[in-house]
């Protein structure tokens, strides 16, 4: 595929109609092996674990749209995460964002610190708090650029400069932002990083997890270590996801609209505190993702103005269009209390340094008329005043 066009590679890129058939979407391969014409002599594919038709058509399409060269399905975000941590050895460290998702800082301090990799949560709006953490033995900067759930803006070109001196893979978690608002690997990211459940699927109807890479060797490493752990996708999430990256450029520009409008709203509202949008001018971060977003996003975030648990709970769980779940980036609106759900797993005191307090609430704001979503959420808030 020729094109440079963001909404003709999400249609076309890495695909071609079926040799077999034409038929021009991907067909499912639900099958587990393949025939061999003689031992060892195959058509390219011997068994799923090891590669599937349909996921392979996703990668494709994945690699396409992220600007790299290789690209791997997992059985979830959390197993890409997984794949990468499985890259360092004892004795490694890790720099990381202080705000990230509940399940990796889990994932980075419930499993892996027992293997011996050591991680440095920081707050990365200031750079030179990163080079202070990095010595020889640190091999990996991870960050996420919109944050979960605080919104904030990395600077993801810096920070790559900053790796490349260190000798340090930078891996860039890019799920809030997709490859349509942003592509890391264009800003000099290694490894790029989705949960394709969220907005790649854009339907709440899978989950999947995605890695980027535009290095050869790099993509055999983790290719190898996929196939020997097992963390695949299958076919049927395979080609709900090619479905799914089909309309993601327009789906994620209704999401920004409505999101825009919404944390305009918040802004205005009495029983709001803080509001916390990238698309906001008294965002930090605002100038950053003006420059490395092509918008920015369909998240927000704002605090209840009591800060108080039982008031973000009241609001979440009265509202009618939004639906109080776990989750994001599905074409329905969706709303959370990320101090006890999503980053529950955070212990309290580091969430409230970070920002996650009590009285903070999640929109995944969905491609509804934002009329309707505005009367949700101030019907809600009205029950504060």
């Amino acid at each position: 595929m020729k094109s440079k066009h963001f909404g003709t590679l999400a249609i076309h890129g890495g695909q071609e109609p079926d040799p077999s058939t034409g038929a021009v979407m991907p067909p499912i391969y639900q099958t587990s092996t393949y025939a061999q014409s003689a031992p060892g002599k195959h058509k390219g594919y011997e068994y799923s674990r090891t590669r599937n038709p349909t996921r392979s058509a996703l990668e494709a399409s994945l690699a396409s749209i992220e600007n790299g060269s290789h690209a791997m399905g997992f059985a979830s975000g959390l197993a890409a995460i997984d794949a990468c941590m499985k890259l360092l050895s004892p004795g490694d460290e890790v720099i990381s964002t202080n705000d990230l998702y509940g399940g990796a800082y889990r994932q980075f301090v419930n499993v892996y610190m027992k293997y011996g990799i050591k991680f440095h949560f920081l707050s990365m709006s200031q750079l030179d708090v990163i080079e202070s953490k990095i010595n020889k033995k640190t091999k990996m900067i991870w960050i996420e650029s919109p944050t979960n759930p605080m919104l904030n803006i990395i600077d993801i070109e810096r920070v790559s400069k900053i790796a490349k001196i260190a000798k340090a893979l930078l891996v860039v978690d890019n799920t809030f932002a997709t490859p349509y608002l942003q592509q890391p690997i264009n800003l000099g990211a290694d490894i790029v990083v989705h949960s394709g459940t969220k907005y790649l699927g854009g339907h709440s109807d899978i989950v999947l997890g995605a890695i980027i890479v535009n290095d050869s060797e790099l993509a055999e490493r983790l290719d190898y270590i996929r196939n020997a752990t097992g963390g695949i996708c299958g076919p049927m999430d395979s080609f709900l996801a090619i479905r799914g990256i089909k309309t993601l450029h327009l789906r994620m520009d209704r999401h920004c609209f409505n999101a825009n409008i919404i944390a305009q709203f918040l802004e205005s509202h009495p029983a709001v505190g803080r509001v916390i949008y990238p698309g906001l001018k008294t965002h930090p971060g605002h100038e950053i993702a003006k420059k490395q977003m092509r918008d920015f996003g369909g998240m927000v975030s704002f605090s209840v103005k009591s800060d108080r648990a039982k008031d973000a709970s009241k609001v979440v769980s009265s509202m009618k269009i939004f639906t109080l779940a776990e989750s994001l980036g599905g074409v329905e609106s969706l709303s959370g209390h990320p101090a006890s759900m999503t980053h529950a797993s955070i212990p309290k005191k580091q969430r409230e340094e970070n920002g996650i307090t009590e009285g903070l609430i999640r929109l995944s704001v969905g491609i509804e008329d934002v009329r309707d979503l505005k009367k949700d959420i101030k019907a809600a808030l009205s029950l504060l005043l």
